[in-house]
């Protein structure tokens, strides 16, 4: 991703913003009343306004200097979301059994890494594109593999690729846990600064929203 720099948002803001995911789900009413309802894309987006987050000047003009180096919308970035960003569930440390990447036909040396959420009903897989290098644990059939001796990660992109000596084997189960973040971008070119407003309470609004590798 050329316009994407490897850099996480500052992360003592990131943690006070306020945000979440966002579908688009269409919803017509037929003339009997009843609904229809539809939607145009598979996978949620999320978006956050860090200015909750800013609470000195001094983090105010942290966050002024990280906008220009990204140009405003123009460069993406990480980010951290302080309710997921984890394999595991809350308060729970990561385990290479957190997460189903696929299975093994002997052949296939590259997972993707992601992120199920619900089991029952309708399950929602999410892709992970950018983990936190060095804290990606991979089991094979349950035994956990080695980084850089069974596998290496490509943080920037989510890739877990097997040596050739060390490729999940027919009907081996690959899972995987992890930390990550989440890639995204500033959605404004304007970081309208009121200074006085500031100093009185008011809270700057810093609109960030989540791109597609």
């Amino acid at each position: 991703m050329a316009t994407f720099h490897e850099i996480l948002f500052p992360i003592a803001v990131a943690l006070g913003a306020s945000g979440g995911p966002e579908r688009i789900t269409e919803v017509v009413t037929t003339a009997s009343g009843r609904e229809e309802r539809n939607t145009r894309l598979a996978d949620s987006r999320r978006r956050w306004d860090a200015g909750y987050g800013v609470k000195t000047l001094a983090a105010l003009a942290e966050i002024v200097a990280f906008f220009e180096e990204r140009r405003g919308r123009l460069y993406g970035f990480r980010w951290r979301d302080r309710l997921d960003h984890s394999s595991a569930p809350p308060g729970a440390e990561i385990s290479p059994l957190d997460q189903p990447l696929g299975t093994g036909d002997a052949v296939r040396a590259d997972f993707c890494l992601a992120k199920t959420y619900g089991a029952l009903h309708a399950p929602y897989v999410r892709p992970i594109s950018k983990p936190v290098s060095g804290c990606v644990r991979v089991a094979v059939n349950g035994v956990e593999q080695i980084e850089n001796t069974h596998f290496t990660v490509d943080a920037t992109q989510g890739l877990v690729r097997f040596a050739d000596t060390a490729v999940p084997p027919h009907s081996a189960h690959v899972t995987a846990g992890f930390l990550f973040d989440v890639p995204v971008r500033f959605d404004t070119d304007f970081l309208e600064v009121n200074l006085s407003a500031f100093a009185a309470g008011d809270i700057p609004r810093i609109p960030v929203i989540e791109i597609r590798p």
